[in-house]
């Protein structure tokens, strides 16, 4: 038997090649260093919409808004008042740029005088106002979820505290604004005596009567989430032997947030309108305060001047459910149990 040599070049060499880039990992290459940053406050299954689903989602309130503005438009000249014709979108427009144009030239006094080291003291304005509601609804939000989110959470867990609260709750849920005002106005009134100090009475009494109005959604969506949840998880806390604390971060908390974000929302929706009220009743600084001032004035641009009050109040009522829609995607996003 002939044994025959074998050889490398014998055999052809066959070039070894890359496996090629899958698609995901060439995404991951090109993907640039802001948009990996983006990308961690973004949900996972994010996707941008596409032009036909937009343009779908956009129309429908375009068309909607557009039709009552030109309902408003074609209507206002037909409804008299004492003050003349009911003003239309472009008389109302008018008058919001006259409002910016007098925050305009109270801003330019403000800074010379503070040039001139002294203090501004002329009348706030529009602007002033709605800085001066916003600050005041926030106290008042913050005072209410201090208070409505401990009680709702302790209401759920124990049946015999929210038997006893749930009388008082009832009774107090209804009560107008209008009531607590004059009472809140005389307990603040007597517990602040200092001449200078560091919170004005008006600003404590509009917030604690939006505190006393605004807690009792918070608290009875509070109670319900926590009441709600999941029997197997109770269960589960009591074969780890949890305690009351840990039980209350790492099951309680995290179940019932969809309820307690719910309550909070309507809570600052009731807030807001709450404040409204007070401002106006009180003669407290804001916007409640600004539409009564017009009202009184009662001149051919008070009428819309109160219009632009309007608009931008339910604007801003908007745009503060919203954020707390954002609080509670953010809040949710890793929820676990």
């Amino acid at each position: 038997m002939t044994v025959a040599l074998l050889r490398k070049d014998d055999f052809p060499v066959v070039a070894e090649t890359a496996p090629a880039a899958s698609p995901a990992s060439a995404d991951a290459v090109a993907e640039s260093p802001k948009a990996s940053r983006l990308r961690t406050f973004l949900p996972d299954d994010f996707k941008l919409p596409s032009g036909q689903a937009l343009f779908e989602s956009v129309w429908p309130p375009l068309v909607g808004i557009g039709a009552f503005v030109g309902l408003w438009a074609a209507l206002a000249p037909m409804v008299q008042t004492s003050l003349g014709a009911l003003p239309g979108p472009g008389d109302v427009w008018s008058a919001f740029l006259g409002l910016m144009e007098e925050y305009g030239a109270a801003r330019g006094l403000a800074a010379e005088a503070a040039a001139a080291g002294q203090f501004y003291t002329g009348p706030p304005t529009f602007v002033d106002q709605i800085f001066t509601s916003l600050q005041t609804v926030v106290m008042g939000f913050i005072l209410a979820s201090l208070v409505a989110v401990p009680l709702g959470l302790v209401a759920g867990m124990s049946k015999r505290f929210n038997a006893a609260i749930n009388p008082l709750v009832q009774v107090m849920r209804p009560i107008s604004p209008l009531a607590w005002l004059p009472i809140v106005t005389m307990i603040v009134s007597a517990s602040i005596t200092s001449d200078d100090p560091a919170m004005s009475k008006s600003f404590i009494i509009s917030a604690v009567v939006v505190m006393l109005c605004s807690l009792w959604p918070m608290l009875i969506n509070t109670a319900i989430g926590t009441a709600s949840i999941d029997k197997d998880l109770i269960n589960v806390g009591r074969v780890l032997k949890l305690s009351w604390f840990a039980k209350l971060t790492r099951l309680v908390l995290p179940s019932s947030l969809p309820y307690i974000f719910t309550g909070m929302r309507l809570s600052l929706g009731v807030g807001w309108m709450v404040l409204i009220a007070a401002e106006m009743l009180a003669q407290n600084p804001g916007l409640g305060k600004f539409v009564w001032d017009e009202f009184q004035n009662g001149n051919e641009k008070s009428l819309a001047r109160i219009m632009v009050a309007v608009v931008v109040i339910g604007l801003i009522g908007v745009a503060l459910d919203k954020v707390m829609m954002g609080f509670q995607a953010l809040a949710s996003r890793n929820r676990t149990v």
